[in-house]
């Protein structure tokens, strides 16, 4: 993340993307695959980490192997063939996108991080050792169990999550790089998915 200043001299917190350049490994068609699809890859990757299977695949498209190979249905019959390289050009400078991504992964956790719970609360009377704990989970001879979808400690984080309706503040199209207005889930150097 970074910030740029807009005309007025207002600060506004961005993120900064590379959109490219993406090749397109496959296109998906109605007769053959039973719906229309555009697969595209990107970010190199050495030939000796790729399955024999995948070399073929971006053989076949005359291209690299790709490290991220994600298919889009937003594009147009004939619109783009096997092969070809899009760019951040796609993406107009006011453009609005959504920007898919996973969390980070915060690992187990506790009630109090993992759903804001406010553990027992004073340390006096008696309480011992229970300022963080989840306190009761339900009633005791009905129903005898703990009831599904009761809120407890569990690993936290690593979902996808989708920011939507971001502004495309400035685009780089030269360098295949497209500014956004605010934060994308993620952490540094992680992929993303954007589409429009």
């Amino acid at each position: 993340m970074t910030s740029i200043f807009d005309e007025n001299g207002k600060n506004i917190p961005c993120t900064v993307l590379q959109a490219g350049p993406c090749v397109v490994t496959q296109v998906k068609t109605v007769d053959k695959d039973g719906y229309f699809a555009v697969q595209l890859g990107f970010d190199d990757k050495k030939e000796k980490h790729t399955t024999k299977a995948e070399l073929g695949h971006f053989k076949k498209a005359n291209t690299t192997p790709k490290r991220k190979v994600v298919e889009f249905l937003g594009f147009d019959e004939g619109q783009c063939k096997e092969g070809d390289v899009l760019t951040a050009a796609l993406f107009g400078p006011d453009s609005i996108v959504d920007v898919r991504g996973w969390s980070k992964g915060k690992g187990f956790q506790g009630v109090v991080k993992r759903h804001g719970f406010s553990g027992v609360g004073g340390q006096t009377h008696g309480q011992h050792n229970r300022g963080r704990a989840p306190g009761s989970l339900g009633a005791s001879s009905f129903p005898s169990r703990v009831l599904p979808g009761m809120r407890m400690a569990g690993r936290m984080g690593g979902n996808q999550v989708m920011a939507m309706d971001m502004k495309v503040v400035k685009l780089m199209a030269e360098n295949d790089i497209i500014i956004v207005k605010g934060s994308v889930p993620g952490p540094k150097g992680g992929y993303v998915i954007i589409t429009k």
